[in-house]
């Protein structure tokens, strides 16, 4: 892995009060005095807007949020223009479920403020009490309820949390703080019902511990599990569209950099330890082994080989045709007679991992066999290998890999220009230039997991390989590679060193996965016919001033 992935990433309460300040008067660099300010026209922040954007294009959608942030304000905004419209415009029902009374008070409140900002007839507001019958009991028990009345024909209640309180319901369902209801599972189950006859279904929380429903719903979306919405709201982001501006606008207070900074410390200050999870969504409990062992070994192939090359540090001095000869040496002895390993007629992938002198490279092609199950004939490793040369080899295997989709390199540091060159030679549209971010891991990270899960990517029987699986971490709620590196047992086999390790193969792993599921573009070629020349149809130079044609067609991955 690159130099500059090395570095532990500063996040949440990492960054000071500080870096902070410095960080947002970066934000403001060149901007004028009237774009600094936060517009006063503007109503919702720019997270509250994505997050009922994210509603409208998704049945399920849940936001995972820190505390105070305003996202109850803005979602009852939303469900009074729902609930507030006809019929014909997609006006519903909107059922807010909190996890105590207070909660369904407050929420109906606003909703009565946004009303009459609205100018929406609400003929009643009030609250009413229903009976709750238990059907395995056969008992009732009142329960007492908050509701708006629009002129519309339909309302907003405000319900409790109780799973029956849905059902025979139609309509729009807001589930709020949903990590702290007592039966969240028992909850969507019933709120999943009203999607029949064109319901939405919002789950709105804070974390609460990393094995909490919510959380595991949460890591189940971004694995791919659930085909629902998914944002992500932490106190920082919150703060850079416009919190605490906001905040000073409905005090009267001029906002600076100097006043968020020493705001953010005090907060983050307030909440201690909890902050991690309070703020900046980072579920408690939730550091320790990223994946377990076993499942690492459920997917290990014995005829899964790693072919290793590494050189001594005088190799790089030598002529370049020697380099050369050495690289084609090793590629004939070790690589090709594996190549019948790989499969003719499956579509192709790679990810690497980049390294040069501290780290190893690790290039793992994978292809796509039959039930989606991630084939990999083969792992390369490289270890004090020159520029020249690593390309040489990349580019070799990419020239035998079959329908070659795509792949995904290492651009951080040294890996940047390799994966530059890469991409220009085989397309910058099959090949991604991966700068490693917190959200990368977080993105992608998960889905490779839930792959493993499902047993569906194989791993060389490796001892290394394995290890270095094992040393993917939870940091700060992410799946990602320590600063450390990790000592290889044994020496050095070219100069009689201990050989350090940093998650090389893992992380070529999950390049390979990513590259497997990004968007790729496929290149019809129409060759000329004697027709086509003849008659100015398709192909025809006179039709498209060309012999052929190159037609692309998005595809969203296998």
């Amino acid at each position: 892995m690159s130099a500059t992935v090395q570095e532990e990433f500063k996040i949440g309460r990492a960054i000071s009060a500080e870096e902070w300040k410095a960080l947002r008067e970066q934000s403001l660099y060149g901007l004028p005095p009237e774009l600094q300010e936060l517009p006063r026209s503007e109503i919702l922040l720019g997270y509250q807007k994505r997050s009922i954007r994210a509603r409208l294009l998704h049945e399920v959608t849940f936001i995972e949020k820190s505390r105070r942030t305003g996202l109850t304000w803005a979602f009852a905004a939303d469900a009074v223009l729902v609930s507030a419209a006809e019929r014909v415009a997609g006006g519903m029902d909107t059922f807010y479920i909190g996890y105590n009374l207070e909660m369904a008070r407050e929420f109906i409140d606003v909703c009565a403020m946004w009303a009459k900002l609205f100018a929406k007839a609400a003929l009643d507001t009030g609250e009413y009490v229903f009976e709750d019958l238990d059907p395995a009991t056969g008992e009732t028990r009142q329960i007492k309820a908050f509701r708006i009345r629009f002129a519309s024909g339909f309302e907003i209640v405000a319900l409790p949390s109780r799973p029956r309180s849905l059902r025979g319901k139609q309509g729009y369902v807001i589930v709020d703080e949903a990590a702290f209801h007592d039966d969240l599972a028992e909850l969507l189950k019933a709120a999943m019902a009203l999607l029949i006859w064109g319901g939405m279904v919002v789950v709105i929380s804070t974390h609460n511990g990393e094995a909490n429903a919510f959380n595991q719903y949460v890591k189940d979306i971004r694995a791919g599990r659930y085909d629902y919405g998914l944002v992500r709201i932490d106190f920082d982001e919150a703060l850079r569209e416009g919190l605490y501006q906001r905040i000073c606008q409905r005090k009267g207070e001029a906002w600076t950099p100097e006043g968020e900074a020493g705001w953010r410390a005090k907060i983050i200050a307030h909440y201690g330890d909890g902050a991690d999870e309070e703020l900046f969504c980072i579920p408690a409990e939730g550091s320790g082994v990223w994946i377990l062992p076993a499942v690492v070994e459920a997917n290990m192939k014995p005829d899964a080989k790693v072919l290793r090359w590494e050189m001594p540090s005088a190799f790089a001095a030598q002529p370049a045709h020697l380099r050369r000869s050495a690289a084609e040496a090793w590629l004939a002895a070790n690589v090709e007679p594996l190549l019948h390993r790989i499969l003719p007629d499956a579509p192709s992938y790679l990810g690497m991992d980049f390294g040069r002198i501290a780290d190893a490279s690790d290039i793992w092609p994978i292809q796509m066999a039959t039930g989606m199950h991630r084939y990999c004939p083969f792992v390369i490793e490289l270890r004090n290998i020159p520029f020249d040369e690593q390309e040489f080899i990349l580019w070799w295997l990419i020239a035998r890999l079959p329908r070659f989709g795509g792949g995904a390199i290492d651009a951080g540091g040294n890996g940047a220009a390799l994966a530059e060159r890469t991409a220009q030679r085989w397309g910058m549209e099959r090949i991604a230039q991966v700068k490693f971010s917190v959200e990368w891991y977080r993105e992608n990270m998960p889905k490779l997991k839930a792959t493993l899960e499902a047993a569906g990517m194989d791993i060389p029987n490796d001892v290394e390989v394995g290890n270095d699986f094992r040393v993917v971490r939870m940091i700060d709620g992410v799946a990602r590679v320590p600063k450390a590196r990790t000592t290889e047992k044994g020496e050095g086999a070219a100069e009689g060193k201990k050989r350090k390790r940093h998650g090389d193969a893992a992380i070529a792993a999950a390049l390979a996965h990513f590259a497997s599921i990004m968007p790729v573009v496929i290149y019809v070629y129409t060759p000329v016919t004697a027709a086509g020349l003849a008659g100015g149809g398709l192909g025809s130079p006179f039709a498209d001033e060309s012999f052929g044609a190159l037609i692309p067609s998005l595809r969203g991955g296998l």
